[in-house]
Protein backbone atom coordinates (compact mmCIF):
# COMPACT_ATOMS: atom_id res chain seq x y z
CA UNK A 1 0.00 0.00 0.00
CA UNK A 2 1.69 3.64 -0.98
CA UNK A 3 1.16 6.92 0.61
CA UNK A 4 -1.24 7.97 -2.15
CA UNK A 5 -3.81 5.23 -1.60
CA UNK A 6 -3.53 5.87 2.40
CA UNK A 7 -3.86 9.60 1.94
CA UNK A 8 -6.26 10.19 -1.03
CA UNK A 9 -8.75 12.45 -1.31
CA UNK A 10 -10.26 14.17 1.88
CA UNK A 11 -13.37 14.84 -0.26
CA UNK A 12 -14.88 11.36 -0.10
CA UNK A 13 -15.28 11.49 3.85
CA UNK A 14 -18.79 10.59 4.17
CA UNK A 15 -21.20 10.04 7.24
CA UNK A 16 -20.75 6.25 7.58
CA UNK A 17 -20.66 6.22 10.93
CA UNK A 18 -23.49 6.88 11.54
CA UNK A 19 -25.52 3.88 10.38
CA UNK A 20 -22.69 2.12 12.19
CA UNK A 21 -23.56 -0.59 14.86
CA UNK A 22 -22.99 0.39 18.09
CA UNK A 23 -20.22 -0.94 20.19
CA UNK A 24 -20.38 -0.39 23.68
CA UNK A 25 -17.51 1.50 25.20
CA UNK A 26 -15.65 -0.25 28.01
CA UNK A 27 -16.44 -3.54 26.58
CA UNK A 28 -12.95 -5.45 25.60
CA UNK A 29 -12.50 -5.17 22.10
CA UNK A 30 -10.28 -7.54 20.43
CA UNK A 31 -8.58 -7.29 17.09
CA UNK A 32 -10.51 -10.47 16.23
CA UNK A 33 -13.69 -9.45 17.60
CA UNK A 34 -13.21 -6.14 15.07
CA UNK A 35 -12.39 -8.13 12.13
CA UNK A 36 -15.35 -10.17 12.03
CA UNK A 37 -17.30 -6.99 12.11
CA UNK A 38 -19.88 -6.25 9.04
CA UNK A 39 -19.18 -2.52 9.17
CA UNK A 40 -15.94 -0.79 7.54
CA UNK A 41 -14.29 2.51 8.49
CA UNK A 42 -14.22 5.20 5.74
CA UNK A 43 -11.35 5.97 4.21
CA UNK A 44 -10.82 8.98 6.38
CA UNK A 45 -11.53 6.93 9.43
CA UNK A 46 -9.04 4.33 8.45
CA UNK A 47 -6.40 6.81 7.73
CA UNK A 48 -6.97 7.72 11.68
CA UNK A 49 -6.70 4.35 12.71
CA UNK A 50 -3.49 4.16 11.09
CA UNK A 51 -1.55 6.95 12.64
CA UNK A 52 -2.85 6.12 16.44
CA UNK A 53 -2.54 2.41 15.48
CA UNK A 54 1.30 2.86 14.44
CA UNK A 55 2.58 5.09 16.65
CA UNK A 56 1.59 2.70 19.41
CA UNK A 57 3.44 -0.08 17.23
CA UNK A 58 6.56 1.37 17.04
CA UNK A 59 6.75 2.33 20.84
CA UNK A 60 5.92 -0.93 21.46
CA UNK A 61 9.14 -2.14 19.05
CA UNK A 62 11.64 0.25 21.05
CA UNK A 63 9.69 -0.98 24.63
CA UNK A 64 10.34 -4.45 23.96
CA UNK A 65 14.22 -4.01 23.84
CA UNK A 66 13.93 -3.32 27.21
CA UNK A 67 13.26 -7.00 28.21
CA UNK A 68 16.28 -8.80 29.97
CA UNK A 69 18.14 -5.58 30.18
CA UNK A 70 16.02 -2.97 32.35
CA UNK A 71 18.21 -1.69 35.81
CA UNK A 72 16.28 -4.23 37.71
CA UNK A 73 13.90 -7.47 37.49
CA UNK A 74 11.13 -5.94 37.73
CA UNK A 75 11.47 -3.43 34.69
CA UNK A 76 12.26 -5.93 32.76
CA UNK A 77 7.83 -7.10 33.16
CA UNK A 78 6.94 -3.59 33.61
CA UNK A 79 8.14 -2.31 30.04
CA UNK A 80 7.32 -5.51 28.37
CA UNK A 81 3.93 -5.59 30.27
CA UNK A 82 3.82 -1.67 28.59
CA UNK A 83 5.04 -2.73 25.20
CA UNK A 84 2.25 -5.71 25.23
CA UNK A 85 -0.66 -2.94 25.43
CA UNK A 86 0.85 -0.53 23.22
CA UNK A 87 1.39 -3.46 21.15
CA UNK A 88 -2.49 -4.72 21.72
CA UNK A 89 -4.04 -0.76 20.55
CA UNK A 90 -1.73 -1.16 17.88
CA UNK A 91 -3.81 -4.63 16.75
CA UNK A 92 -7.08 -2.84 17.38
CA UNK A 93 -6.50 -0.07 15.20
CA UNK A 94 -4.99 -1.24 12.11
CA UNK A 95 -6.96 -3.62 12.10
CA UNK A 96 -9.56 -1.38 11.86
CA UNK A 97 -8.00 0.88 9.27
CA UNK A 98 -7.35 -2.47 7.64
CA UNK A 99 -10.97 -3.18 7.19
CA UNK A 100 -11.59 -0.60 4.63
CA UNK A 101 -8.20 -1.56 2.50
CA UNK A 102 -9.36 -5.06 2.82
CA UNK A 103 -6.20 -5.55 4.29
CA UNK A 104 -4.75 -7.35 8.17
CA UNK A 105 -3.03 -6.17 10.64
CA UNK A 106 -0.36 -8.31 9.77
CA UNK A 107 -0.53 -6.41 6.33
CA UNK A 108 -0.24 -2.93 7.47
CA UNK A 109 2.87 -3.91 9.78
CA UNK A 110 4.85 -6.23 7.41
CA UNK A 111 3.64 -4.63 4.61
CA UNK A 112 3.85 -1.38 4.16
CA UNK A 113 7.28 0.53 3.11
CA UNK A 114 8.79 3.50 5.95
CA UNK A 115 7.28 6.17 3.98
CA UNK A 116 3.76 4.42 4.65
CA UNK A 117 4.03 5.06 8.28
CA UNK A 118 2.38 7.82 10.23
CA UNK A 119 4.41 7.44 13.03
CA UNK A 120 5.35 10.51 15.69
CA UNK A 121 8.90 10.59 15.21
CA UNK A 122 9.19 10.44 18.88
CA UNK A 123 8.08 7.65 19.38
CA UNK A 124 10.96 5.83 16.97
CA UNK A 125 13.80 7.96 19.04
CA UNK A 126 16.20 5.48 20.60
CA UNK A 127 15.65 4.03 23.33
CA UNK A 128 18.96 5.80 25.21
CA UNK A 129 19.68 5.05 28.91
CA UNK A 130 17.04 4.05 31.49
CA UNK A 131 16.54 8.07 32.14
CA UNK A 132 15.54 9.12 27.89
CA UNK A 133 13.01 5.72 27.99
CA UNK A 134 11.53 6.89 30.79
CA UNK A 135 11.04 10.30 29.89
CA UNK A 136 9.62 9.46 26.80
CA UNK A 137 7.07 7.12 28.66
CA UNK A 138 6.42 10.26 30.06
CA UNK A 139 5.57 12.28 27.65
CA UNK A 140 3.62 9.93 25.20
CA UNK A 141 1.86 8.36 28.27
CA UNK A 142 0.52 11.68 29.46
CA UNK A 143 -0.72 12.06 25.86
CA UNK A 144 -2.19 9.12 25.28
CA UNK A 145 -4.21 9.62 28.72
CA UNK A 146 -5.72 12.75 27.38
CA UNK A 147 -6.29 11.27 23.66
CA UNK A 148 -7.83 8.36 24.65
CA UNK A 149 -10.40 10.04 27.43
CA UNK A 150 -11.56 12.28 24.54
CA UNK A 151 -11.81 9.61 22.10
CA UNK A 152 -14.50 7.85 24.97
CA UNK A 153 -16.73 10.63 22.97
CA UNK A 154 -16.31 9.54 19.42
CA UNK A 155 -19.26 9.17 16.88
CA UNK A 156 -16.85 6.38 15.59
CA UNK A 157 -18.13 3.59 18.23
CA UNK A 158 -15.31 1.31 16.98
CA UNK A 159 -12.66 3.95 17.96
CA UNK A 160 -14.21 4.72 20.90
CA UNK A 161 -14.66 1.30 22.16
CA UNK A 162 -10.63 0.75 21.75
CA UNK A 163 -10.15 4.01 23.69
CA UNK A 164 -12.16 3.00 26.10
CA UNK A 165 -9.91 -0.44 26.74
CA UNK A 166 -6.30 1.62 25.91
CA UNK A 167 -7.51 4.18 28.26
CA UNK A 168 -7.08 2.39 31.71
CA UNK A 169 -3.87 0.76 30.30
CA UNK A 170 -2.21 4.09 29.62
CA UNK A 171 -3.43 5.06 32.79
CA UNK A 172 -1.01 2.53 34.52
CA UNK A 173 1.70 3.48 31.80
CA UNK A 174 1.06 7.25 32.77
CA UNK A 175 1.80 6.60 36.84
CA UNK A 176 4.75 4.17 35.89
CA UNK A 177 6.16 6.59 33.88
CA UNK A 178 5.76 9.63 37.27
CA UNK A 179 6.84 7.27 39.44
CA UNK A 180 9.98 6.38 37.91
CA UNK A 181 10.33 10.49 36.74
CA UNK A 182 10.20 11.21 40.28
CA UNK A 183 12.47 8.83 41.61
CA UNK A 184 15.49 9.81 38.96
CA UNK A 185 14.43 13.49 39.84
CA UNK A 186 14.95 13.56 43.28
CA UNK A 187 17.72 10.62 43.52
CA UNK A 188 20.98 11.39 43.45
CA UNK A 189 22.79 14.25 41.57
CA UNK A 190 23.90 11.43 38.42
CA UNK A 191 20.26 10.46 37.81
CA UNK A 192 18.75 14.22 37.86
CA UNK A 193 21.43 14.96 35.37
CA UNK A 194 20.75 12.16 32.54
CA UNK A 195 16.85 13.17 33.49
CA UNK A 196 17.98 16.37 32.29
CA UNK A 197 20.01 15.34 29.06
CA UNK A 198 16.34 13.37 28.62
CA UNK A 199 14.23 15.92 28.69
CA UNK A 200 17.18 17.64 26.25
CA UNK A 201 17.01 15.04 23.62
CA UNK A 202 13.39 14.67 23.05
CA UNK A 203 11.94 17.51 23.65
CA UNK A 204 12.63 18.80 19.98
CA UNK A 205 10.39 16.10 19.17
CA UNK A 206 7.22 17.46 21.29
CA UNK A 207 5.66 20.24 18.87
CA UNK A 208 4.70 17.70 16.45
CA UNK A 209 2.15 15.59 18.77
CA UNK A 210 -0.25 18.71 18.82
CA UNK A 211 0.00 19.26 15.48
CA UNK A 212 -3.36 19.43 13.60
CA UNK A 213 -3.62 18.03 10.18
CA UNK A 214 -6.57 18.33 7.54
CA UNK A 215 -8.14 15.33 8.33
CA UNK A 216 -8.99 16.05 12.55
CA UNK A 217 -10.91 18.85 11.06
CA UNK A 218 -12.35 16.67 8.24
CA UNK A 219 -13.41 14.06 10.47
CA UNK A 220 -14.81 16.42 13.00
CA UNK A 221 -16.41 14.17 16.27
CA UNK A 222 -14.76 10.82 14.94
CA UNK A 223 -11.00 12.37 15.99
CA UNK A 224 -9.69 14.30 18.09
CA UNK A 225 -7.59 17.74 17.06
CA UNK A 226 -4.41 17.06 18.58
CA UNK A 227 -3.85 21.34 19.30
CA UNK A 228 -6.83 20.91 21.93
CA UNK A 229 -4.48 18.75 24.41
CA UNK A 230 -1.96 20.84 24.67
CA UNK A 231 -2.86 22.93 27.09
CA UNK A 232 -4.11 20.16 29.68
CA UNK A 233 -1.13 17.91 28.57
CA UNK A 234 1.63 21.02 29.28
CA UNK A 235 -0.46 21.71 32.93
CA UNK A 236 0.44 17.78 33.65
CA UNK A 237 3.90 17.61 32.22
CA UNK A 238 4.96 20.52 33.90
CA UNK A 239 3.68 19.78 37.23
CA UNK A 240 5.15 16.35 36.94
CA UNK A 241 8.75 17.89 36.79
CA UNK A 242 8.22 20.51 38.97
CA UNK A 243 7.43 17.99 41.60
CA UNK A 244 10.30 15.73 40.08
CA UNK A 245 12.72 19.17 40.78
CA UNK A 246 13.35 19.26 36.82
CA UNK A 247 12.24 22.12 34.16
CA UNK A 248 10.76 22.64 31.30
CA UNK A 249 13.55 23.01 28.69
CA UNK A 250 13.92 26.08 26.33
CA UNK A 251 15.19 23.23 23.65
CA UNK A 252 13.84 24.68 19.72
CA UNK A 253 11.53 22.52 17.95
CA UNK A 254 12.67 20.22 15.35
CA UNK A 255 10.50 20.29 11.93
CA UNK A 256 9.24 16.47 12.48
CA UNK A 257 6.53 15.11 9.62
CA UNK A 258 5.84 11.77 10.16
CA UNK A 259 2.75 12.14 9.64
CA UNK A 260 2.94 13.03 5.91
CA UNK A 261 5.31 9.99 6.30
CA UNK A 262 8.72 11.50 6.15
CA UNK A 263 10.79 9.95 9.53
CA UNK A 264 14.33 9.84 11.18
CA UNK A 265 16.58 7.68 9.82
CA UNK A 266 15.50 5.32 13.16
CA UNK A 267 12.46 4.09 11.74
CA UNK A 268 13.92 2.04 8.88
CA UNK A 269 16.08 0.23 11.29
CA UNK A 270 13.41 -0.78 13.40
CA UNK A 271 11.25 -2.09 9.85
CA UNK A 272 14.14 -3.70 9.08
CA UNK A 273 14.13 -6.10 12.39
CA UNK A 274 10.58 -5.95 12.73
CA UNK A 275 9.40 -7.06 9.05
CA UNK A 276 12.11 -9.35 8.24
CA UNK A 277 10.61 -12.40 9.56
CA UNK A 278 7.62 -12.00 7.60
CA UNK A 279 9.03 -11.18 4.50
CA UNK A 280 11.44 -13.90 4.41
CA UNK A 281 8.52 -16.07 4.71
CA UNK A 282 5.73 -14.73 3.64
CA UNK A 283 2.37 -16.40 4.72
CA UNK A 284 4.53 -18.82 6.91
CA UNK A 285 1.93 -19.97 10.23
CA UNK A 286 2.80 -22.13 13.00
Amino acid sequence: MSAHDIDHSLDSFGDATASATRVTPGNALRPEDIAIQQEKPTDLVAQYAVRLGDDALILAQRLSHWISRGPELEEDIALGNIALDQLGHARSFLTYAGKAWDKTEDDLAYWREEEDFRSLHIVEQPNGDFGVTIMRQLIISIYQHLLYTELLQSSDPTIAAISAKAVKEVDYHRDHAIAWTLRLGMGTEESARRMRHALAVLWPYVGEIFEDEELHTALGDVAVAPSTLRAAWDEDFASVLSDAGLEVPTVPYAMARGRRGEHSEHLGFILAEMQVLARKHPGATW
